[in-house]
């Protein structure tokens, strides 16, 4: 995957591009990152990306010019065929899920626009980006922060990147339900013990002690999220009683 940020501050990128999960996804060649400073793509000789909005109010617009030539100049560099996935990252876009990023993942070029100032000039949301996201309904001074959310969020999907290929599966949110509880040694602190069936060996009982362990966290957590998970006929009647045990 190719992953492109049009930025005004790419140096923000520069250390989490290099570590932990992603530096290693990088220099294993799955992934290739690159923080670009659209102020480079600006067709004036003061290089100003930002203006004064039509119709008055307060704040400055970032400017439709720089930011599509530097998308435009991309997609003149790519290799291959096909337009990329150009993600606006804005609060009022959609708000970026676990769903959300398993099907960035599939994608074979992202690119992601991190704006400053007051917003966009609105012909970048209608004529060149196919997402906007917002990674929660707040405020930030720009879109860095949420763009290596998404970014981590995405790389971290895909084959080769974690050193075991299942945990990604059953992170919480990719079942549609929040992950069960975990425990390591010592299997005794503080006189706290792991659950006995954790240690038992039968994982028939393990596995279904973790799905009722998501289930129960999940209807203590996040209830609306059961609203759409995928469950049988069993464990809904499961849930209605843990429901009404915990109204008696």
């Amino acid at each position: 995957m190719r992953i492109d940020v049009l930025t005004l501050f790419p140096e923000m990128f520069e250390g989490v591009f290099g570590a932990s999960i992603l530096g290693k996804a990088k220099d294993k060649g799955i992934v290739s990152l690159e923080a670009i400073n659209f102020r480079d793509y600006s067709n004036n000789k003061h290089n100003t990306v930002d203006d004064y909005p039509y119709g008055g109010g307060g704040g400055m617009v970032l400017k439709a010019e720089p930011v599509f030539a530097a998308v435009e100049d991309l997609m003149a560099k790519k290799e291959s065929g096909g337009r990329p996935r150009v993600i606006l990252m804005c609060p009022q876009g959609e708000t970026f899920t676990q769903q959300k990023a398993e099907e960035l993942s599939q994608e074979e070029h992202l690119v992601l626009i991190c704006g400053h100032y007051e917003g966009y000039d609105e012909r970048i949301r209608e004529f060149l980006v196919t997402d906007e996201l917002s990674v929660g309904d707040y405020v930030l001074t720009g879109g860095e922060i949420p763009a290596m959310t998404v970014i981590d969020s995405v790389v971290r999907l895909l084959p080769g990147v974690l050193g075991n290929e299942s945990s990604a599966v059953t992170d919480s949110y990719s079942t549609g339900l929040l992950e069960y509880p975990h425990y390591t040694r010592p299997s005794v602190f503080r006189d706290w013990a792991v659950p006995d069936v954790l240690i038992s060996g039968n994982h028939a009982k393990i596995d279904s002690w973790r799905r009722e362990q998501s289930l129960l966290r999940t209807l203590k957590r996040r209830p609306d999220l059961l609203e759409s998970a995928e469950l049988t006929d069993k464990e809904r009647k499961w849930l209605a009683a843990q429901k009404q045990d915990k109204s008696t």
